[in-house]
């Protein structure tokens, strides 16, 4: 905590700062450097303009209070960015290859990596990531993984966060793409993967005449075992669901631990077809009030998998539409039409869901959606599935303006709900538990704009059991006129807000220049421990243990030998500052080459690269870190490899010659 003198100091200050704005500068202020007051009224700096800077101003060396990890759209990675500051501290390469971190560029483990997400032999090198999820235990972020998915390909990745490097991706076997992944339940026992777009199961063809018959829609369980830090397919399984498109997913905690809810539209089961005088999806997906809030027992779900009451497709367990529909797994609740983001509150008592088309939020009771299951008191849909009735399972509706999607909670009992349309945050008061200030329950608070078309929204800890209710971040579409024109495709812009007092205030605007990031969580950052080096020279990053291939000092050598026919010529080198050790590797065209390459550096930062032109190879050696490269030297000539990281004053000098005899 900070000391009480020294608050009181930066209060006087902050408090100079503003009168100064205020007055134009024209009167100069105890305390307050003339260059400051210059600097105000040449900008023409406006009070709220002052306070915000100082609010989110982390001076160099010190660091920023949160780290939000957002989607990078179809960049296919992850950005890592700093809060209250927004600086940009990294980006992660998960589906795409990324050459700073020399990932999947050469490198033997993250080409690996890379093709654990292959589809049916296809290489696939982009991604649309979309929903991080960071790990929890009892409902916290732990600060140990991430998950995100691949929309495009119903893909899922797994982000270790002592190095914030990709260890794992699993391919959806029966799924073409996905959007409502990856959410995880409250201790990490699942990532779960929702779909979108129905199609039939296991990449197999239906015309769309058979659309109710043979199309389908697939959530994806997928078991986490945190102790080898990756996915186990055998361990996973999924539900089938009828052919609405499920949408976005959230996991229930605490008392609706072990239930799952996921969004739908298209309940109409609309197919399109606007080139032959059908209404266009838009339209065909929009005709009916109501959809279905999807409401999953997965503690049920693992009850029948035990009891071998499941299919197995493609290698993966699949329960069945009709079993999940009679067996007590899948029930329905009518939703307003078209929504989009279902969000649990903190204790799991309430579910609000944003309509796209409704200017309401409707908050859905835990308690009252178990009674009426228990008095089955529903009708079925065409495909068996228990509907419950909306006035059965709603606690409240709460209109809040144009296009409202996604909801974030804070600490004193309010909700925050982006709002589309309106371009903005709408505030508004929880009831139930939540209520303990006084103030009336369900009903809109306060607005903020925001700039412009906000889709996701993101809060500090602000889908955990106990969220910190500091600052929310605006996801938003568009710019506009937010930032320097750099030509007709704009950055995309992530406003930073404040909500720890009465009233919303906005800090910052950050322009975001990569992909179009959707979805994003913002933890705690002393809750990461990420290394500052590796643990031992020789460790593999992507095993995350000590490397048997590892190079120790002053065993450094190349080796020839026959195998299968050909000659294999395996190095074991060494880098350090400023040299690798052999310099000189020599080769004939047609060999095989093995290549391990030991960082034998211990200081912190000391960072080498390894490019090796003509044979698309790239390296990031951190401290201690051990990589392979494997090729064929399919073409003679001299080849330069050099240190890609200027890492001393002799960094220049780092480089070294690899020789293909013709």
């Amino acid at each position: 905590m900070m000391h009480r003198k020294a608050k009181g100091v930066i209060l006087g200050v902050l408090m100079a700062l503003v009168a100064a704005c205020a007055r134009g500068g024209a009167t100069p202020v105890a305390g307050l450097p003339a260059e400051a007051q210059t600097v105000i009224r040449e900008r023409g700096l406006s009070p709220e303009d002052v306070v915000a800077a100082l609010r989110t101003y982390v001076p160099g060396g010190k660091y920023d209070e949160y780290v939000m990890f957002a989607s990078g759209g179809h960049s296919g990675q992850v950005l890592v960015i700093g809060i209250p500051s927004m600086r940009l501290l990294k980006v992660i390469g998960v589906f795409t290859p990324e050459p700073w971190q020399g990932y999947g560029f050469g490198e033997k483990g993250t080409l690996e990596v890379l093709a654990e997400g292959f589809a049916r032999g296809k290489p696939i090198l982009w991604g649309d990531t979309h929903h991080p999820a960071l790990s929890e235990t009892e409902g916290e972020y732990d600060g140990q993984f991430l998950f995100i998915n691949d929309k495009a390909n119903a893909r899922l990745a797994v982000i270790d966060l002592r190095d914030f490097e990709t260890k794992q991706i699993v391919k959806n076997p029966n799924a073409i793409s996905d959007h409502g992944g990856g959410f995880v339940t409250p201790n990490t026992e699942y990532v779960v993967e929702g779909p979108q777009y129905a199609a039939p199961i296991g990449w197999e063809y239906a015309p769309l005449d058979q659309y109710k018959d043979k199309y389908r829609g697939l959530l994806t369980f997928w078991a986490f075992d945190r102790q080898k830090g990756r996915v186990d397919p055998d361990r996973s399984f999924q539900i089938e669901l009828p052919p609405y498109w499920q949408d976005l997913c959230d996991a229930g905690k605490k008392v609706s631990y072990g239930w799952v809810f996921c969004n739908s539209i298209n309940t109409e089961m609309a197919t399109g077809g606007i080139e032959e005088g059908n209404p266009p999806f838009e339209a065909g997906t929009a005709k009916n009030e109501m959809d279905y809030l999807h409401i999953i027992n997965w503690k049920k779900a693992e009850e029948l998998i035990r009891a071998g009451k499941y299919e197995v497709i493609n290698g993966i367990k699949v329960i069945r539409l009709q079993t999940a529909a009679q067996e007590g797994v899948l029930f329905f609740a009518p939703e307003p039409k078209s929504p989009h983001g279902v969000d649990v509150a903190p204790g799991g008592e309430y579910i609000v869901v944003g309509g796209k088309l409704d200017p309401h939020v409707t908050v859905y009771s835990f308690e009252k959606i178990q009674k009426a299951i228990a008095a089955g008191n529903f009708e079925r849909d065409p495909f068996g599935v228990p509907v419950l009735k909306f006035e059965d399972v709603k606690e409240a509706q709460v209109e809040l303006g144009l296009g409202p999607l996604h909801t974030v909670f804070d600490d004193k009992g309010y909700a925050y709900t982006s709002l589309f349309l309106d371009s903005a945050v709408a505030k508004w008061s929880l009831g139930g538990p939540y209520r303990k200030d006084g103030a009336e329950p369900w009903k809109l608070v306060e607005k903020l704009p925001v700039h412009y078309n906000i889709g996701h929204i993101a809060a500090t800890e602000g889908d955990t059991v106990s969220p910190d209710g500091k600052y929310v971040v605006a996801l938003n579409k568009w710019s506009v006129d937010r930032f320097q024109p750099v030509g007709p495709l704009h950055p995309q812009n992530f406003q930073l807000i404040d909500i720890s007092g009465g009233k919303m205030r906005l800090l910052y605007d950050m322009p975001i220049g990569i992909g179009e990031p959707h979805y994003a969580q913002i933890i705690k950052a002393d809750k990461l421990k990420p290394f500052l080096v590796y643990p031992e020279i020789g460790w593999n990053a992507v095993k995350m243990a000590k490397d048997p291939d590892a190079t120790e000092a002053g065993r450094e050598r190349v080796e020839v030998r026959e195998e299968g026919g050909r000659r294999v010529v395996e190095i074991w080198m060494t880098a350090v500052r400023s040299h690798f050790k052999p310099e000189r590797v020599k080769v004939r065209k047609g060999d095989h080459v093995i290549w391990h390459i030991t960082s034998i550096e211990r200081a912190r930062d000391a960072t080498h690269g390894f490019a090796l032109g003509g044979y698309n190879i790239n390296l990031s050696l951190e401290p201690g870190e051990t990589a392979t490269i494997e090729f064929d030297a399919d073409q003679s000539g001299t080849f330069p490899f050099y240190c890609t990281e200027f890492c001393s004053a002799l960094h220049l000098e780092m480089m070294g010659y690899f020789l293909v005899e013709p």
